[in-house]
């Protein structure tokens, strides 16, 4: 048995939580909020409300042997994402390390968006990281706290979430869609790859790309999307198309502008299965209960 504290316990953390418990392992999940905690507890394991920039509510947290830091800045700007990711990171590493039984290792979530634009082309544990954006700076520069940390850190680099409450599947069927590539990660195979790197003790000191099998055309995916729930094929648009748009926000351009096909070669190396090896398997359920279906 482990024990593992996920601190900042939301979409993943939730399901992390319930796969580690379901194993046999004692885990708290951390939230600042009393709705968060209740979702904790509705998970089936126990809660401890705090916030991860305070370091008399994190005295609260129990011992464990490994942290998840799984926080989220809640859409927010790059100063409160900093507040979140490198202060409350730091924070975290200040109280637990100097604990009489300090945990042995620390993973951090983080996202691909820090490798920024590669025009298409593959990324994987090796590229260089060109972070474009005040958020996917914050993010590297956390990474960067977690594995100098004092504790044995992983960084975990999650590709686009999806799964229960997140397929979002009118934003394909509608169009238009844009050209580009998606790279995902159903949320059960996301809190899986932490679980195994957990259980089987790997990639310390490591970073892992956290994707699926495949790659995705924009317009291929929402093409079999539109297949599978028996609606007529979107509108599409080229990348010039819309970022011609002059209400085009600027976090929208910048996510047009940075393309990239993800690798999950050191995962599979590892040793990790997929239950959703692509988007075919992972959006199986949502299909189905599609209205038209």
């Amino acid at each position: 048995m482990t024990r593992v504290a996920i601190l900042g316990c939301g979409y993943i953390g939730l399901e992390l939580g319930r796969q580690l418990t379901a194993r046999g392992h004692e885990v708290v999940g951390v939230r600042r909020s009393p709705e968060g905690c209740e979702s904790i507890e509705d998970a089936g394991f126990r809660s401890v409300r705090a916030d991860l920039t305070d370091p008399d509510d994190l005295a609260r947290v129990p011992d464990a042997d490994v942290l998840v830091f799984a926080a989220s800045s809640g859409g927010r700007d790059a100063a409160a994402a900093r507040e979140v990711y490198v202060r409350g990171l730091e924070t975290v590493l200040g109280e637990f390390s100097q604990r009489a039984d300090p945990p042995e290792r620390l993973l951090y979530t983080s996202s691909t968006g820090v490798y920024g634009d590669h025009d298409g082309g593959w990324v994987d544990e090796e590229t260089e990281v060109e972070p474009t954006t005040e958020k996917t700076r914050v993010l590297r520069e956390a990474e960067e706290v977690a594995l100098d940390s004092p504790i044995a850190g992983t960084v975990v680099r999650f590709a686009g979430l999806y799964g229960p409450d997140r397929y979002r599947l009118e934003r394909y069927l509608e169009g238009p869609v844009t050209e580009g590539y998606l790279n995902m990660i159903h949320r059960e195979d996301a809190a899986g790859t932490v679980r195994y790197l957990i259980e089987e003790g790997l990639a310390r000191g490591e970073v892992v790309l956290a994707v699926d099998d495949e790659p995705a055309s924009k317009w291929d995916f929402a093409d079999w999307l539109a297949e599978q729930c028996g609606v007529p094929e979107p509108g599409k648009e080229t990348k010039e198309e819309r970022l011609s748009d002059p209400d085009l926000s600027e976090p929208a351009r910048r996510r047009l502008e940075t393309s990239k096909r993800c690798s999950n070669e050191r995962l599979q190396e590892l040793g990790y299965e997929f239950s959703y090896p692509t988007y075919r398997e992972g959006y199986h359920e949502a299909v189905k209960a599609y209205p038209s279906r």
